[in-house]
């Protein structure tokens, strides 16, 4: 049985609204660990600080090659390799910039 195009319009909408809270909900996490690690006291150009957090995402994907930004942030990590990684990528970045 086909759905009616109203209905699958809703769906989508239904379905943007919950992407975007997701989104929403993973920023704001990242943010308190990147504020927690003394990002917020680092002057740095965006793009360098994109790279960076790219590098240190593809470390957690066991470095599958460049990364696209792309968001897998949960797949087959634990919460301590997380602190672990976040932690060394601020050092790095904290001695350089300070």
């Amino acid at each position: 049985m086909k759905k009616p195009s109203s209905k699958i319009r809703e769906e989508i909408a239904r379905l943007q609204e919950q992407l975007k809270a997701a989104e929403t909900r993973e920023a704001e996490r990242i943010g308190r660990i990147a504020l927690k690690a003394g990002l917020g006291e680092i002057e740095i150009e965006e793009a360098a600080l994109q790279a960076a957090f790219e590098d240190i995402a593809g470390r957690f994907r066991g470095g599958k090659g460049q990364t696209t930004g792309k968001k897998n942030a949960g797949d087959g990590r634990t919460g301590g390799d997380t602190s672990t990684a976040v932690a060394s990528g601020a050092d790095a970045g904290g001695s350089g910039e300070a």
